[in-house]
């Protein structure tokens, strides 16, 4: 949704108007088709290069439009988050050293970013979803202050009525309750586009659902999300839900999410998408559009369509129809979203190399893939990479059941190889790109499987937070060296680190694991919790989760003394739990938390949000904060 010259619909004439404009523009769609003024019988690619921005914590940098501003260079946009940036690779026919070309640019984007990122004491970080981020950076402070995204975050919201809540079960459960977009920040990608000829758009379009899934088990970049490890590839998970503007009612109708999938195959024409998105999405914005768009085709100028290409931008397919016109000679892409950032450049231009030979390869062989796989297996197999990655299994063609590296290898790298070859690829590019892709499959080393390994490796050293920095950091380190994922060593804990930054609030060293007792269990369970977890208090909590109270081991120690704590009578722990716990915020500073707990000399302090229990912090986890803050400060001056 690159247009900036948008607002929110805030009163049905605007609605209507826009409306009006929406349907002429699809006639006029359908004009152009049937009149042959789409180009045809000319494959071209394209790319759009997302990234992070990190400082020299590996942290979240909320400096792009500074960096913006200094960079200097037209190809660079923002992203709706302050600490992404988004770069406009040039296109090209698809032959020759096309693929070399994508890389060369890449590469020179990806150094120009760097090293402007450098001056503002920041770096590029090429990765799904930025291990290191927290909930305190999706704040609507954290946005991108332009009129656009400021209207379409009020116009989701409008139209869910509500906060958004999901939930995402992998080796870890994340549940999430958010009030506003900024969770599709989380997400960067490398989006991959391909012009196809109108009358083939159909043929193609459903090509490019079924390879989707193997595509993306081979390119998955993203396991962690706010500390917790769940897809391999969860920013599908997370963009569906970020910008999901259904209501409770909608869901229960089963009303699609704006990103989607899909639940059908394509039958004629591209515009049956354009026309079931308008059927079911409302409009969310409007935009300035061109009077009549049929009186300029007649004239022999050819619209932009305005409001359909904005609609279009607000329904977030992951195969998803384009229109563009340049030098008045419109043309349909496909564009392919499942790709994420990363792990370096060549890689990315590896999936971009396999998922074109795909498409060409599959194109000349099959005549009409609907006949090999039905939809709800093509739909299935999506989920399963995003799931598993590279350990899917998808169903395949004469009914098979595969593992997708067996499929990929014995398969689609073939497949793959003759597609580009008939294309006219550069023999050593096709050996080149489909070479890393080949190698990053036979090893199973994605880089999903990178980071939740080099995570395991390190379950033993620091805090989380701590871990995620380290992994980040042997992310850039690596990517800067320009060495393939499958080529990659494992991150390792860096003592060298300033661990200053990964102490600054409660939040990122506070227990989350807690063991708690409720007013009415027995004291003698709470002091059995103490013995066998080696703990000196307790939080009460009520059956949703509230805090109510707290249990410490001074107060059973007095209940002993005064000979209550025996086996005929049942003291049960709302007798003697502190009723007022001191407690403090996630976001609390760690300097608070200390000055609080020596003044009102405190062995520990609950941490709450609005009054639900999410961690505790004890005088032991202020020790380890001090002793790890004085070895930082001695590494640090010498």
């Amino acid at each position: 949704m690159g247009e900036q010259n948008v607002k929110k619909i805030s009163d049905e004439a605007t609605q209507q108007e826009f409306m009006k404009s929406l349907l002429t523009e699809v006639h006029a769609l359908e004009k152009m088709l049937d009149s042959g003024l789409i180009e045809s019988g000319v494959s071209r690619i394209g790319a759009e290069q997302e990234m992070f921005l990190i400082d020299k914590a590996h942290k979240p940098a909320l400096k792009a439009m500074e960096i913006l501003e200094a960079i200097d260079d037209d190809r660079f946009t923002h992203e709706l988050g302050l600490f992404n940036l988004e770069a406009n690779l040039a296109p090209h026919i698809l032959g020759g050293n096309c693929l070399s070309l994508m890389e060369q640019e890449a590469q020179e984007i990806y150094r120009h970013a760097r090293q402007t990122a450098s001056r503002f004491d920041c770096d590029i970080a090429l990765v799904g979803i930025l291990p290191t981020l927290t909930k305190e950076n999706l704040g609507l402070e954290s946005m991108v202050p332009t009129p656009r995204y400021y209207a379409l975050n009020d116009a989701i919201r409008a139209l869910r009525g509500d906060e958004f809540r999901f939930t995402i079960n992998g080796i870890d459960q994340l549940a999430v309750k958010h009030d506003n977009v900024m969770l599709e920040a989380c997400n960067t990608s490398f989006q991959v586009h391909f012009q196809v000829s109108p009358e083939n758009f159909a043929k193609n379009y459903n090509i490019a659902q079924v390879v989707t899934a193997p595509l993306l088990a081979a390119a998955v970049n993203s396991p962690l999300l706010l500390g917790k490890r769940l897809w391999h590839e969860t920013r599908i998970a997370v963009f569906e839900y970020s910008i999901d503007t259904r209501s409770k009612i909608h869901q229960e109708r089963g009303l699609k999410p704006r990103v989607h999938f899909g639940d059908r195959w394509l039958e004629e024409s591209v515009t049956e998408i354009f026309k079931e998105d308008i059927a079911r999405f409302r409009t969310v914005l409007t935009t300035d559009t061109e009077e009549d768009p049929l009186g300029m085709i007649e004239k022999g100028v050819m619209p932009s369509l305005n409001a359909l290409c904005l609609h279009n931008g607000t329904v977030y397919r992951w195969n998803r129809p384009c229109y563009g016109v340049h030098n008045n000679i419109p043309h349909l892409r496909i564009e392919n979203r499942v790709i994420p950032s990363g792990p370096t450049i060549i890689d990315e231009v590896a999936n971009a190399a396999f998922f074109y030979g795909m498409m060409a390869g599959m194109s000349a062989q099959v005549k009409d893939i609907r006949e090999y796989l039905p939809f709800a297996d093509v739909k299935s197999n999506f989920m399963a990479a995003a799931r598993d990655g590279i350990r899917a299994q998808l169903n395949w063609f004469n009914d098979t059941h595969l593992p997708v590296k067996q499929l990929i290898l014995e398969q689609l790298l073939p497949l793959a190889r003759e597609g580009l070859q008939e294309s006219g690829i550069d023999q050593d590019d096709i050996d080149r790109y489909l070479g890393v892709l080949h190698d990053r499959v036979s090893m199973r080393r994605t880089g999903s499987r990178w980071a939740l390994e080099s995570l395991e490796e390190m379950k033993e050293f620091g805090t989380l937070d701590q871990r995620l920095r380290c992994i980040v950091s042997s992310m850039v380190k690596q990517q800067s060296a320009g060495k393939q994922i499958s080529q990659w060593e494992l991150a390792e804990y860096c003592e060298e680190q300033d661990w200053r930054e990964s102490y600054r609030t409660v939040s990122q060293f506070m227990t989350q694991d807690l063991f708690t007792v409720r007013p009415d269990d027995i004291v003698d369970f709470a002091a059995t919790l103490m013995d066998w977890r080696h703990i000196r208090h307790v939080p009460v909590e009520s059956d949703t989760g509230k805090l109510v109270g707290l249990v410490s081991h001074r107060a059973l120690l007095r209940l002993m003394s005064q000979g209550r704590l025996s086996s005929d009578t049942r003291v049960t722990v709302e007798e003697i739990m502190n009723r007022e716990p001191v407690t403090v915020h996630p976001d609390t500073l760690t300097v608070d938390a200390i000055r609080i707990m020596r003044e009102k000399k405190l062995g520990c302090l609950p941490v709450t949000r609005k009054n639900k229990l999410v961690g505790i912090v004890t005088e032991h986890d202020l020790i380890v904060v001090a002793s790890r803050l004085l070895e930082s400060h001695l590494v640090t001056e010498e």
